[in-house]
């Protein structure tokens, strides 16, 4: 008799295997489902027990936790402007379930639910299915996803180099929203899109709910896709938003979770809709990276003289253990750093160094939401696919209220995947 389909891994096998190869592998991965670049599988398993394998479905069980650490140290402006104190939190945690459907071998799907240590609520994060369509080489999406403007949004806040997202992303795209999206590319890879359409009937009472309804698309060239050569992204977006309820509003902390003040805010003001462009561009010849986005947001608001806001950011990051970070050539997103040698394996580890600079105007028409730059170095440790620390230090200013303020950041975070 055949023995029960029970929970599995096929870590113990694969574990020598990627200990081997993960600093000479090519950092491309040509496979995404259902989770997107939220359900990106650590390169080696932690644990045995989160497979599934069955005759009607599959199952990974999947999840993160995040615990952060922030302090300051305001002039007499900043001051005036944000009210800041240390704070010790959880940052987030996460669970995510995705997997397949043998009988059905296009469709997966995912469910994701989320703690939200800044606002203090649960809610469901990327959920719902998708079906792979290999003769249009695409793929269509149907439930709460990102939206697809933006790499850096695009990415799960668990992968990027940075601890927290720069000020204009934050205020301009929402972290998620629910509807379908579309996202294919021509057959030699060279080109990557993804259109989308969503709308805000389930998510009204969301707090990341900043429209009625959205429009976004996005278009990535890769010239050097499929090749040894140095990865060259480049990419131009475009987002059309209605108000919420007749009203938009745009506004960020200070690149720091916990922070209790917004940076910038413009407040809640009437206007009809939003049309946002952007530009991308990244460069990772190896171990090293450079990259940059910027946005552009015309708001349809004849009551606030349509206000124009911009924003966006710089950086550079150099992984001085030789790793290159993984790029997901059929979403056109980065993925996490998988160390050659871990820590439990008595390697060092990954260590990069990033710098980085952004910033945001949202001062236009007769809105005075603030302008806020901020430069930021940090370290990255990545003790194991599963476990990362992050040491950083910012340097910002504000200018919002008629004062001038600046404010050193202090932040480190110790983040767990599974």
């Amino acid at each position: 008799m055949a023995p029960p389909a029970v929970f599995q891994s096929e870590a113990e096998a694969q574990q020598a295997a990627i200990t081997q190869a993960a600093a000479t592998e090519p950092a491309i991965d040509d496979e995404r489902d259902a989770a997107e670049a939220d359900g990106v599988e650590p390169r080696r398993q932690l644990v045995a027990w989160n497979r599934y394998q069955g005759p009607y479905f599959t199952l990974r069980v999947g999840g993160g936790f995040g615990y952060d650490y922030s302090a300051y140290a305001q002039d007499a402006n900043s001051k005036e402007q944000m009210t800041l104190s240390p704070v010790a939190a959880v940052r987030d945690f996460r669970v995510l379930l995705k997997g397949k459907f043998p009988a059905v071998p296009r469709l997966s799907y995912t469910l994701g639910y989320m703690y939200d240590g800044a606002k203090k609520e649960w809610f469901f994060r990327q959920t719902g299915l998708m079906v792979d369509v290999p003769e249009l080489s695409g793929d269509i999406f149907i439930g709460r996803t990102k939206e697809g403007f933006s790499t850096n949004k695009i990415m799960v806040g668990y992968f990027t180099w940075t601890a927290e997202r720069a000020t204009m992303n934050e205020a301009l795209i929402p972290i998620l929203a629910d509807g379908v999206k579309w996202t294919g590319r021509i057959p030699s890879g060279k080109l990557v899109y993804n259109v989308g359409y969503f709308k805000d009937e389930l998510s009204e009472t969301e707090s990341f709910n900043k429209n009625d309804s959205q429009l976004v698309g996005r278009a990535v060239w890769l010239p050097n896709a499929r090749s040894d050569k140095p990865l060259l992204h480049l990419a131009v977006e475009a987002r059309f938003a209605e108000a919420n309820n007749g009203q938009l509003q745009y506004r960020s902390r200070p690149e720091v979770f916990s922070a209790q003040s917004y940076a910038i805010d413009t407040g809640k003001f009437p206007a009809d809709h939003a049309n946002a462009v952007g530009v991308e561009a990244y460069y990772r010849p190896g171990p090293l990276m450079f990259g940059m986005e910027y946005f552009v947001n015309q708001v349809s608001s004849q009551q606030t003289d349509n206000p124009l806001f911009h924003g966006g950011e710089v950086f550079a990051a150099y992984l001085f253990t030789g790793e290159v970070r993984p790029y997901n050539t059929r979403g056109a997103f980065f993925e996490a750093v998988s160390p050659a040698r871990t820590v439990f394996e008595g390697g060092p580890g990954a260590w990069e160094a990033v710098l980085r600079y952004s910033y945001t105007d949202l001062n236009s028409g007769t809105i005075r939401g603030g302008r806020f730059w901020r430069i930021t170095p940090m370290v990255n440790w990545y003790l194991s696919d599963n476990v990362r620390m992050e040491f950083t230090y910012g340097y910002g200013v504000l200018d919002r209220f008629g004062l001038t303020g600046a404010t050193q950041f202090f932040q480190t975070r110790l983040q767990l995947l599974l």
